[in-house]
């Protein structure tokens, strides 16, 4: 998939990848794409409540490993 930004939050715990992302999310545009990469089980239900409140689209989340991938589009 197609993405303009990355962020890896690997290593960290709730609630610092959903902090982390919110912050990268600010610079974004509206309609834009984040790869995020998470190595927190929690991440999974994080983003998808993250992205209801934000009105944000998961496009895709998938298991790479011992590594969870998002990709998220800024609403």
């Amino acid at each position: 998939m197609n993405f303009d930004t990355e962020l890896d939050a690997s290593g960290l715990n709730c609630p610092l990848p959903i902090l982390r992302t919110k912050k990268a999310m600010n610079e974004m545009s509206s309609g834009q794409v984040m790869k995020v990469m998470a190595t927190d089980p929690g991440a999974v239900k994080d983003f998808e409540a993250f992205c209801k409140q934000t009105g944000s689209a998961l496009l895709e989340q998938a298991q790479e490993s011992d590594r969870f991938v998002f990709f998220i589009r800024k609403q």
